[in-house]
């Protein structure tokens, strides 16, 4: 059986760690713990990556920081035809101009053809008009379906 390549989106690294949130903290642990056992192999970007360098938070930073290496998530570089695609998810008005970097991510899940985007980011990314419109534009531009879901869907459940 294929083990499925996913994209670790900057919110996934912050939940790790967040004590005012007990269930998302605990679905991320969760999944994790199953990257660990090798059921997903885990992906992120260089813009995820700049987004934790960004937290103020040295020790949480840090923290974040570590979890790439203690996981083995695998960085994609800067993709051209990622930004392009993201130009389009904002041009179509799925992804506002100010939070384009969230295009980016979904739009590197789908250039890298990876299996699916993991995200606690409701706002603009694990949302149905996101999800609808970015499988619509990346049919259209040859790629296939993305898949986008927050850790909750994504973990197995006891």
């Amino acid at each position: 059986m294929r083990i499925p390549k996913i994209y670790l989106e900057t919110t996934i690294f912050n939940f790790y760690f967040a004590d005012d949130a007990p269930d998302k903290r605990q679905d991320t642990i969760k999944l994790f713990a199953e990257i660990r056992q090798g059921k997903y192999e885990p992906y992120a970007s260089e813009d995820v990556i700049r987004e934790l360098l960004a937290t103020e938070d040295i020790v949480k930073k840090t923290n974040m920081t570590n979890l790439v290496n203690d996981y083995g998530v695998i960085l994609l570089p800067s993709s051209n035809e990622a930004e392009s695609l993201a130009d389009v998810y904002v041009n179509e008005g799925v992804i506002p101009l100010r939070y384009r970097t969230d295009g980016v991510h979904i739009a590197l899940t789908a250039v890298f053809n990876l299996d699916f985007i993991v995200s606690f980011n409701f706002q603009h990314i694990v949302k149905r008009k996101t999800i609808e419109m970015t499988e619509l534009i990346n049919y259209r531009a040859g790629y296939k379906k993305v898949g986008i879901y927050s850790p909750t869907e994504v973990i197995e459940n006891d």
